[in-house]
């Protein structure tokens, strides 16, 4: 079997590859990326494209599956090249594999991509895909979603199934994700168990999370399970409420409301302190907790870690740092005092 793997080099991507790559069943995987890493897992390739231009049916030709995994998360200030590669780069990817005939096409969709809802019970994967109009991020995945739908349509001869995974964590991804989510200047030594005595969140911070690997053992079982279709919520207990993140940060929890975090978030944004807009904090508040029964009883996937062990995990490797020998997950890649992120405008580029 021949699996071909978009934006393979990123924190999912790698974990997606260790897991194929373990696979008796799986012949080849071509890791697509736009910059070839040093890091090459068991029979796997490297090929290097841009989802958001190029001709992708040759590079699809011959695959029996392909995962669609690319998307960007910065620049945030660039709309545009955001839409491109997410938007715009998604359709591209689903109308080239159909065109190829790829038989399978498993799509990295998101929690992000539900409308609000509760935060006192789970929903299924029946809930309404909107998104949070305020987020980019939930936008983008609402819209692939719907690009999606177009193409499964017009070509019911590929088997679709779409992942809905919670935030997603390791210790591999520890730099990348303070990166794109902190910026240049968070002392990575402040990410510490006990070192800030107060916790202040909003009670409807309410949130999930899943290990890496975990979240890859659900793409390989999706590309590979012969009766896989359709949407799969992924996360992993217990869900992270403000009680729960205290524990793990050895803090006392103190509620506060949403709007002055929000005002913070987007100030400290505008002056390019830190690279993530406030949307990401609407998100948090707003998007419902996943029930995640249909891909346990159907894809048989069961997390091997718990939501607050993975979250120790990535906060230990943000500490370190910790990462992989991927462009992406490259624990210095921010240059000498991160003075490559600070170059970028924080944001402004990638």
């Amino acid at each position: 079997m021949r699996i071909v793997v978009t934006g393979a080099t990123g924190n999912v991507g790698t974990s997606v590859l260790t897991a194929l790559s373990a696979d008796e069943r799986v012949d080849e995987i071509v890791g697509l990326a736009r910059r070839e890493p040093e890091w090459t897992p068991p029979r796997t390739r490297w090929a290097q494209a841009d989802i958001g231009d190029g001709d992708l049916r040759p590079l699809f030709a011959g695959a029996d599956v392909v995962i669609h995994l690319a998307w960007l998360i910065q620049p945030s200030r660039d709309g545009a090249t955001l839409e491109r590669v997410n938007v715009e780069g998604s359709r591209r990817v689903f109308e080239a594999a159909a065109e190829a005939g790829v038989g399978r096409l498993v799509h990295a969709s998101s929690i992000g991509v539900y409308s609000p809802g509760p935060k006192d019970r789970m929903v299924d994967e029946s809930w309404p895909r909107d998104g949070v109009p305020t987020s980019f991020y939930s936008r983008h995945k609402a819209a692939a979603e719907r690009a999606l739908d177009a193409v499964e349509a017009q070509a019911p001869q590929m088997r679709t199934v779409r992942l809905r995974p919670a935030l997603i964590f390791k210790r591999e991804a520890g730099a990348e994700v303070r990166r794109l989510f902190a910026g240049p200047f968070l002392p990575s030594r402040l990410v510490r168990p006990g070192l800030i005595p107060l916790l202040p969140l909003p009670p409807a911070l309410v949130v999930q999370g899943v290990h890496s690997d975990d979240v890859g053992q659900a793409y390989r079982l999706a590309a590979l399970s012969p009766a896989a279709g359709g949407a799969y919520n992924i996360a992993a207990d217990p869900v992270l409420d403000p009680a729960t993140l205290a524990r793990l940060f050895r803090a006392r929890p103190v509620r506060v409301p949403a709007r002055p975090l929000r005002v913070l978030a987007d100030l400290t944004w505008r002056a390019h302190l830190q690279p993530t807009p406030p949307g990401w904090l609407d998100m948090g508040l707003q998007v419902p907790l996943l029930d995640t029964r249909r891909a346990r009883e159907h894809l048989g996937w069961k997390p091997e870690r718990t939501a607050t062990e993975a979250l120790g995990e990535l906060l230990e490797g943000m500490r370190e740092p910790a990462g992989l020998e991927t462009p992406p997950l490259e624990p210095r890649a921010g240059g000498p005092l991160r003075i490559r992120e600070i170059l970028t405008g924080v944001g402004k580029r990638t």
